[in-house]
């Protein structure tokens, strides 16, 4: 617990230096570095690819991905995707064809969620930090470092409110055969303090900032978000479950794998800047 609660701490630190003290490309790079983890974890450190080639195809194509959201760099996304799409496709077949009988189609199917659905969704994160869009009034600086917090505050913060209100209210079991220890108290309690939550860290922005987002709006992503959480945690909570691990990984102390702390983060960020760029 004392190594979870610590890195916690400085993760939290480390955020707040790659949000606002350090350059944009800090920021974008640790992401691409968290996409790279990711997609070794959901097809790799789970052996849903265990053939090495496409293996180094797939984070070849996951790390593409990532650089192509560079803002440093002058390229569009909608090429580098379809590219992406091509090279992956055309690579993971040609290898297929060359190891069929070591190999099946169902790897190639995990290929393609591991090196483009996965990190995409996790890459959400940094089309949020680049919004351009600045509050009514001021010139100086752009609201995206700023809201980019909300989607995390909706999945992390929903998720702390359910493991204390399962801790203390919890009776009756959410899924008891994908994560024992969820509860529906839990899942309630989770909805309610992320929708509070974010409610408030929207009022504040709106107050400190002019960052003029609808009351609405907060609600929307605080209650959906913690849903939409809740089920990112549970689906990711499949895949361990079927393939036998308790963790993807051990990167962070206490917490598992990049998919064991950002999977609720993979339904809540895309989530966030579709409503984002409805509203402005």
């Amino acid at each position: 617990m004392k190594a979870r609660v610590l890195f916690g701490v400085i993760g939290f630190v480390a955020v707040l230096l790659a949000l606002y003290v350090f350059p944009a490309i800090v920021l974008e790079i640790a992401v691409a570095v968290l996409c790279l983890f990711a997609t070794y974890e959901v097809i790799g450190a789970t052996r849903l690819v265990h053939n090495r080639l496409e293996l180094l195809l797939c984070l070849l194509v996951s790390v593409g991905l990532a650089v192509g959201h560079f803002s440093i760099l002058p390229l569009d996304l909608q090429d580098v995707v379809q590219g992406l799409i091509f090279v992956l496709l055309v690579g993971s077949f040609a290898i297929e064809l060359k190891f069929h009988d070591s190999m099946n189609v169902s790897q190639v199917s995990w290929g393609f969620f591991g090196a483009l659905i996965v990190p995409y969704l996790m890459l959400s994160l940094v089309r949020i930090f680049q919004m351009d869009f600045q509050p009514v009034g001021q010139t100086d600086f752009h609201v995206g470092q700023f809201i980019v917090l909300l989607p995390l505050l909706a999945a992390w913060g929903a998720d702390t409110c359910a493991l204390f209100a399962g801790m203390f209210f919890g009776k009756h079991k959410l899924a008891p055969v994908v994560s024992p220890k969820k509860t529906v108290e839990g899942a309630v309690g989770g909805v309610v303090g992320g929708t509070v939550l974010v409610l408030l860290a929207v009022l504040v922005m709106n107050a400190l900032m002019g960052l003029d987002m609808p009351i609405w709006a907060a609600l929307v992503l605080g209650g959906i978000g913690a849903v939409l959480g809740e089920i990112g945690d549970l689906s990711f909570s499949i895949i361990k479950r079927q393939i036998g691990i308790k963790d993807y990984g051990h990167i962070f102390p206490g917490h598992g794998g990049v998919l064991d702390r950002f999977d609720s983060v993979l339904f809540v960020a895309p989530f966030a800047e579709i409503l984002f760029w409805i509203i402005w």
